[in-house]
């Protein structure tokens, strides 16, 4: 391998120094100032969160509301046996409006059930069934106005017709019969006084709401299925857990063997996939309807629809085979840099064997940043519904009035109502006026700002706690002897005690990033109704430059705090002194590191589509455990796809371990090849592998 230590634009090479044994004890605080604001920062978050919590009522988005902002099915209000919200004309639903005020413009009232049957307001008029119909009106209604005069007012529905609850809101019971959009049992209703128009517009309007009424039906039906899958999805998960225990041990004594293992289950797994989706291509030929193309079915809310067609088997076909070749490929032009890659690996373990605990430590990050999630999310919640009813003017003819704010306690004499007399005031939205309302949209940017930097905060501290023990091991001359006792817990301690600012520092510039990428999101969504090409065009270069930037601060804090970690250096210094180091081995990081983490992927991937494919034959019935063990599913995609990213989230888990020792191994390396030349004054650190693949030795003392 070709010797690339030179002075030059990245610095110059590491020297030699005697007192240096690994992971300096002997330090002192680093960047003061930024562990000061985050302090400050924290305070001030806790202080939004107490005020968000005084101000806010989360009922107000799990609980429906009537026109008068008064909750459904709550104890201790008027509607606490009322759990359901009836809409008069559920048909103005479908209006634009509700885009704008997030209310549709009709009157909405508490109700115990929704209405079971066809009747109207004028056909119930004088008769026994009134009573019935007098639940679904406005609440103290009296019967001494005229048909005319209540119908104007709005005080009750004009008709009423079969629904049924679905998320605590009464929508019709639409469905089709032979082609046919039915509301209940019929297709329309007349009484003889001309309410068959009320139907008609009715199923008009559900026609033009049905993108809503499926989207919901959708999210019921997936809901459902998870209801009665859990525990499957939870055993699926546990296997998953098993399957990265079981192979990180197996890695520990079988490093070389199971890497290639790996790499040929991978290969094997993909061929499989290949030859699966050929066999199920070629059993649906001459199907009928299976040579229908994508683009002519259109997107489906049932996606199994998709697996009878040839070409959505074809598609897979020729992804898995893809992938297949690139792999093969890269194994054929890597397979010199893979030995290298799997010494490093071998050392790995070796270090996660030494230090155990370090397998349990992701559990303390993923606790940590549960309570980080928790807190932003209470947070969130609490100051989008910190905000005061607000009511306006509602209208279906043509006034100036609509729109504007109105007191229900008295508008029924207040001058808007002479001036609108079809009107109605009633509930629209949560806001107010207040210096407290107007500052909440900068208090949601803050709340968003704060969970990236604490997030990130967490991550870098357990990226500079495993590095801080990783690093001791590697320059531990005799291992495991010269290894100090609880090395992870000593990297833990520094890491809190002296560089909580640099910490701070670099989780700071990447919190700033990923908010900026936010902001352009959102920016992006409000521009989208835009025709303007080039502010798109401007958009989508800023999102791409961001993002490219994230990387590459995620690459360089990763490599600064394990400068941090061995140094104790501020994390200016370090990301300086990590870079120049990487720089000046461009080759062996381009090729050595990622080829590293090529082979982890593989692993994961193993594991994944282990997972993945003992999900799909048990939730599609192709084996089964014991007798009509699967549950009977809407979409068996649901679990699968549950299974496959839980299945990833905890592979990544156990792999992030051994990533982080092996970065820390990889620098470390690096360091070594710059700091000694393997004299007795000066030897090697590095395995006896590493040496032997480098053509490196320790030469040994002249016998006398």
């Amino acid at each position: 391998m070709v010797d690339e230590r030179k002075d030059g634009a990245y610095g110059t090479p590491q020297k030699y120094d005697p007192t240096f044994k690994g992971p300096i004890y002997h330090r002192g605080c680093t960047d003061v100032i930024c562990c000061v604001f985050l302090l400050l920062a924290i305070v001030g978050y806790v202080a939004v969160g107490i005020i968000a919590w005084t101000h806010g009522d989360p009922r107000k988005v799990i609980y429906p509301t009537d026109s008068r902002g008064e909750f459904c099915g709550q104890k201790g209000t008027k509607n606490a046996n009322k759990s359901y919200l009836f809409y008069f004309n559920i048909v103005k639903c479908a209006s634009p409006l509700v885009l704008l005020e997030f209310q549709c413009p009709t009157p909405q009232i508490c109700v115990e059930k929704c209405p079971n049957r066809y009747l109207t307001y004028l056909k119930a008029h004088g008769t026994q069934e009134f009573e019935y119909y007098k639940q679904f009106c406005v609440p103290g209604f009296k019967q001494n106005k005229a048909v005319t005069e209540v119908l104007r007012d709005g005080d009750c529905p004009a008709v009423l017709i079969p629904s049924k609850p679905l998320v605590q809101r009464c929508f019709p019971a639409i469905h089709a019969h032979k082609g046919v959009l039915m509301v209940g049992n019929e297709t329309s209703y007349e009484d003889g006084h001309g309410f068959r128009k009320n139907i008609t517009d009715l199923v008009e309007g559900a026609k033009k709401a049905n993108g809503i009424l499926e989207a919901r039906h959708l999210a019921m039906r997936i809901f459902e299925d998870y209801t009665v899958s859990w525990y499957w999805i939870i055993i699926g998960l546990v296997i998953a857990m098993v399957l990265s225990l079981l192979f990180i041990i197996l890695l520990r004594f079988l490093a070389g063997i199971m890497v290639w293992v790996m790499i040929v289950m991978v290969i094997l797994v993909l061929g499989y996939g290949i030859f699966h989706c050929y066999m199920e291509y070629s059993r649906l030929r001459g199907e009928a309807g299976s040579d229908i193309s994508l683009v002519d079915l259109g997107f489906q809310t049932d996606l199994r629809v998709y697996l009878h067609l040839r070409q959505t088997w074809m598609a897979f076909m020729i992804i898995l085979s893809i992938l297949e070749v690139i792999i093969i490929l890269l194994l054929i032009f890597l397979r010199k840099r893979i030995l290298i890659a799997i010494a490093l690996i071998k050392e790995a373990s070796r270090a996660v064997g030494y230090v155990m605990c370090s397998m349990l430590y992701p559990l303390v990050t993923f606790l940590l940043l549960c309570l980080c999630i928790a807190y932003w999310a209470s947070t969130a919640i609490f100051l989008s519904t910190s905000n005061e009813a607000v009511y306006k003017i509602f209208s279906d003819t043509d006034c100036q009035a609509v729109g504007k704010t109105c007191n229900p306690e008295n508008f029924s004499s207040s001058s808007e109502f002479h001036l609108c007399p079809g009107a109605h005031c009633q509930f629209a939205f949560y806001g107010g006026e207040s210096t407290y309302h107007r500052a909440l949209l900068g208090l949601q940017i803050f709340n968003a700002f704060m969970f990236f930097w604490l997030a990130n905060f967490v991550l870098a501290l357990g990226q500079v706690t495993l590095a801080g023990a990783f690093a001791s091991y590697y320059w531990a001359l005799k291992k495991p002897d010269d290894l100090p006792a609880f090395p992870l817990f000593s990297a833990f301690g520094r890491a809190l005690r002296y560089h909580t600012g640099s910490l701070a520092f670099g989780s700071l510039l990447l919190a700033i990033v990923q908010i900026i990428r936010v902001m352009l999101e959102y920016l992006d969504q409000r521009l989208k109704a835009a025709e303007n090409k080039f502010a798109k065009f401007l958009m989508t270069c800023l999102k791409c430059c961001f993002w490219c930037l994230e990387k590459f601060i995620k690459f360089l804090n990763r490599n600064a705090y394990i400068m941090i970690a061995i140094y104790g250096t501020n994390f200016c210094t370090s990301a300086r002194n990590a870079f120049f180091l990487l720089m000046r081995n461009i080759i062996r990081v381009a090729v050595l590191d990622k080829v590293t983490d090529f082979l982890f992927l593989l692993g994961k991937l193993l594991i994944v589509g282990s997972v993945g494919i003992l999900a799909f034959f048990f939730f599609t019935h192709r084996i089964r455990i014991v007798q009509d063990t699967a549950p009977p599913l809407n979409y068996y995609w649901v679990p699968i796809l549950t299974v496959i990213v839980g299945s990833y989230l905890i592979a990544h888990g156990f792999f992030s371990v051994y990533g982080m020792c092996v970065d820390t191994l990889f620098l470390c390396f690096l360091e070594d090849l710059e700091r000694n030349d393997g004299s007795m004054e000066r030897p090697y650190f590095m395995s006896p592998t590493l040496k032997r693949l480098l053509n490196k030795t320790n030469r040994k003392p002249a016998e006398s």
